[in-house]
């Protein structure tokens, strides 16, 4: 594609995707309506392609296809209101749609022009986007395209600015200037460690090499987190566009995408995004009739965690065990096959074209003088409105959790919030008002890691907690040093006793003995950062730890072996709903001469020697009449 192409493209698209962001005059003008499905992984898992199928065969069975387009897009964000339908250009936000809805969306606002009010987010206040509490403090960069445009037609990328910068880059920018740009910006590396881009990018230039390469990180696996998945389902090209403008800057000519095997839509959308790239010369050789050539694959990774370290990484791209080794060397020295590397995630990718095109001074006014730009958040655990929040970074815990987050779940109390998964640690009600940023999160004991924040209630154990995520690492540890190997295998056995009740005050003197030569020890990320969640909640909910160890209880009920089951015969009316719930016949009728006086049937007692701890009782009873103590 030449870029004159490049340019009638974006003419002929650019008025009908602006019009999808803001119900823009043109869309109104041509009485040409657009519906927009969410087709990413959550919404698909609920039908979300079954209720586009039936938008199209009801739009065609009313004789609407020059009036009405419907569109699948990435994912909107807004996870807990999936399936999306949004209509364009009234702005209608219809949420937790069925396929068995269509009819009447179709037939009651396509046709006769008046909203389903009941499939409405908010039937009684206004339906923008930019009004509803959940997209109100947003500022989406990485995800602009997400909910916006089908990933799956690259013209609607060239639409929305899509290949300018690469174009830009080319034939306005020499390598040097590129890289200026990228760190006049203040870009971080959005994968965790948060290194300065354009610092990576320079060394990658400045290093030597006869071949050069690009790499993509795409192996998220933090427990909870979905931003890069979504942004590549969502926005594969912005990633595609990114990976060919760093190998510009650098020298390099070929570029991998290491993505985990688990993210099959993802996959399937990158496959089809190359494909389509290449054909229009966006990839291959002689980009835009220059002398540029860059071309990407795809290498999938089979799950492992530790992949996401770059050194194992690019083991794994060699073929080799994923397993880290020491740095240095570092990979934009010598990287892959020993040759000079650029390894960056995919949400740093997606920033890059959008700071060519509108500029580092633009970009660097957003967030804080520590980070610049946005960061994208995958909000889950017990909140009200869970999804994909991308905020300016500076933003409050309290405003992402309580204003787009919309509180806890149930009206319980706020115990923690969880950043930077099993990497990170556990920030209070007491630093909810801090602005979020890299060192922020640091101070604070915890870390941004790749953006997971998993938020936690009164209901939530700490030693639980600890105890699962150094589960994980222990699994996901790769074996290769000693302190990671033996060090959570010890952590995960010591938190294990402690919920059992078999702990000891010098175990929590072990944990923090432990936890503190991992930190120092350890090769990789992975080990050093291992112990974070139990050091973090030991620091923060210390007499929790000593509960269980000198009390023998969990104040929150979640250890079992902690946990007792009891029936209130104030309460208890008799009706045997939990005995017949109750797998393990622990449940019994009292003695008849202890029925209490004006009741007909006998209370309920709990055999503790025979109760598994399962619940089923709790769940069971209408009278509250069972207590966990």
């Amino acid at each position: 594609m030449t870029r004159e192409e490049l340019h009638k493209i974006y003419e002929s698209k650019k008025d009908e995707i602006a019009s999808r962001k803001a119900g823009g005059a043109k869309a109104a003008a041509d009485g040409v309506k657009t519906v927009l499905v969410c087709g990413g992984t959550a919404c698909e898992s609920s039908e979300s392609v079954k209720i586009r199928e039936n938008l199209v065969a009801e739009i065609k069975a009313h004789g609407l296809e020059k009036k009405v387009k419907v569109v699948l897009t990435g994912c909107f964000g807004f996870c807990e209101k999936g399936p999306i339908v949004k209509i364009m250009p009234e702005d209608s936000f219809y949420v937790c749609v069925k396929p068995e809805d269509v009819k009447e969306i179709v037939e009651k606002h396509l046709v006769g022009g008046e909203e389903v009010t009941r499939l409405l987010y908010d039937a009684e206040a206004a339906n923008k986007n930019e009004e509803i509490p959940f997209y109100k403090k947003q500022m989406r960069i990485v995800l602009r395209n997400c909910g916006v445009i089908n990933p799956e037609d690259i013209t609607e990328y060239i639409g929305n600015t899509g290949y300018q910068a690469l174009e830009k880059a080319i034939f306005e920018m020499k390598p040097a200037d590129v890289i200026e740009e990228i760190k006049a910006s203040g870009l971080r590396g959005r994968g965790g460690a948060g290194f300065p881009t354009g610092l990576k990018w320079e060394a990658g230039f400045k290093a030597k090499g006869d071949q050069k390469y690009i790499v993509c990180n795409a192996d998220e696996g933090d427990p909870g987190a979905y931003m890069d998945r979504s942004t590549i389902e969502g926005d594969p090209h912005s990633v595609l566009e990114a990976m060919a403008i760093a190998g510009y800057a650098i020298g390099a000519d070929k570029g991998f995408v290491y993505i985990r095997a688990e993210y099959p839509l993802a996959v399937h959308r990158l496959e089809m995004a190359i494909e389509q790239a290449r054909a229009n010369g966006f990839l291959g050789k002689n980009i835009f009739g220059s002398k540029f050539s860059f071309d990407i694959e795809i290498r999938l990774g089979a799950g492992a965690f530790v992949c996401g370290e770059e050194t194992a990484l690019l083991r794994s791209i060699e073929g080799k065990r994923g397993m880290p080794t020491p740095k240095p060397p570092f990979p934009a020295q010598a990287g892959l096959w020993g040759k000079p590397t650029v390894i960056n995630n995919v949400e740093t990718w997606a920033n890059i074209p959008v700071i060519l095109t509108k500029g580092a001074k633009w970009f660097s006014k957003i967030g804080t003088n520590d980070s610049k730009g946005t960061k994208v958040f995958a909000l889950t655990g017990k909140i009200e409105n869970s999804g994909l929040v991308e905020v300016p970074m500076g933003t409050t815990l309290r405003d992402i959790i309580f204003e787009i987050g919309g509180g806890i779940k149930n009206g319980k109390k706020f115990k923690g919030v969880q950043t930077g998964g099993p990497s990170g640690g556990i920030i209070t009600e007491a630093n909810l008002d801090t602005p979020i940023d890299f060192g922020a999160l640091i101070r604070l004991g915890s870390m941004m890691g790749s953006g997971g924040m998993i938020v936690m209630d009164e209901d939530d154990c700490v030693v639980d907690v600890s105890k699962f995520y150094m589960e994980f690492c222990v699994d996901e540890s790769c074996g290769k040093c000693s302190p990671c190997r033996i060090g959570t295998r010890q952590l995960f056995t010591i938190l294990d006793e402690i919920s059992k009740g078999n702990g000891t005050m010098e175990d929590l003197q072990k944990l923090e003995d432990i936890g503190s030569a991992m930190k120092a020890c350890s090769l990789c990320a992975l080990g050093q950062s291992a112990p974070n969640p139990t050091l973090s909640t030991l620091a923060k909910f210390k007499d929790e730890y000593i509960a269980h160890v000198v009390d023998k209880k969990c104040p929150a009920g979640k250890c079992k072996k902690l946990t007792q089951y009891v029936i209130d015969a104030d309460k208890c009316i008799g009706c045997g709903l939990c005995q017949k719930g109750c797998p393990a016949g622990a449940i019994s009728n009292n003695a008849a001469e202890e029925v209490k006086e004006g009741k007909k049937l006998p209370w309920k007692l709990i055999d503790q020697s025979k109760c598994v701890k399962c619940g089923a009782c709790e769940a069971a009873c209408k009278f509250h009449a069972i207590l966990k103590k």
